[in-house]
């Protein structure tokens, strides 16, 4: 199910911007972003838990993903050197239940 603002009828969106120490987390209508502590021992799996966590009540039907490292086709092709494994090959959009777009991090900053 898509969520969408009253508006424009534009889907909400959750951005996650992940960083070797701290993931970032802000959905459209949110006025703070929220942080989760990352490291080496940040896997896919753990980021996904985690921000389903912190981002429990938001309304959102897409997701942005800043990624710190490779993109290609959406889709990670290198382990992070700085972060836990299980990234390559991960499946955003079943874990999350919705649509999700993968780019490089710094590229999404740039943005």
């Amino acid at each position: 199910m898509t969520v969408r603002s009253s508006k424009k009828n534009i889907p909400k969106i959750l951005v996650i911007d992940v960083g070797g120490t701290h993931v970032k987390v802000l959905a459209t209508g949110q006025r703070e972003e929220r942080e989760i502590p990352s490291g080496p021992t940040m896997s896919a799996s753990r980021m996904v838990r985690d921000v389903k966590g912190v981002a429990k009540g938001w309304e959102f039907g897409r997701i942005s993903i800043g990624y710190p490292g490779p993109v290609t086709h959406g889709h990670p092709i290198r382990e992070p050197h700085n972060l836990g494994g299980g990234w390559v090959g991960f499946d955003f959009a079943k874990a999350f239940g919705c649509p999700v777009k993968i780019i490089n991090d710094a590229a999404m900053q740039a943005l």
